[in-house]
């Protein structure tokens, strides 16, 4: 299927490229979140007449995020879980938890945003995770698990 695409999608392209992807990304994921739109000639047509509206709320999404991404640059954010003698946690502490977390301080950040390069953290201590707030920008911050005694 081709679709007009009414953002920025990572792997896909930027505002207005055409593309052809598979019909059921396009019909459950695409086209329901308003990332795209399909390629028909009254679509392409409608989008030329709208381009530079949609640049400008592409523009003002790019802003506002980097402005909260400067917020967020080198924040160190503690989150305590119950943790035995020797620092292993009890469980771990997942993208849930810290977008949980971001929240309580905040920040409006969807658990999907937060990338855990190592995956879900098991261990007390200090580690780093990025946070993507927009697609073209990311802050890196430091989680810090406090162990509690069971």
């Amino acid at each position: 299927m081709q679709i007009i695409l009414l953002e920025k999608v990572i792997n896909l392209g930027n505002l207005g490229d055409i593309v052809r992807v598979k019909d059921g990304y396009a019909r459950n994921f695409l086209i329901p979140q308003r990332k795209a739109r399909r390629a028909t000639e009254t679509a392409i047509a409608d989008f030329a007449v709208r381009r530079a509206e949609l640049e400008k709320l592409a523009a003002e999404k790019l802003a506002a995020a980097e402005a909260v991404g400067v917020k967020l640059k080198d924040l160190v954010l503690e989150i305590g879980q119950k943790a035995g003698v020797d620092g292993r946690l009890f469980g771990s502490v997942t993208n849930h938890d810290i977008a949980d977390a971001l929240k309580a301080k905040g920040f409006a950040i969807e658990k999907a945003s937060v990338r855990m390069p190592t995956g879900p953290l098991k261990m007390v201590g200090d580690h780093p995770v990025a946070v993507a707030v927009h697609t073209d920008v990311v802050a890196d911050i430091t989680i810090r698990v406090v162990g509690e005694q069971a």
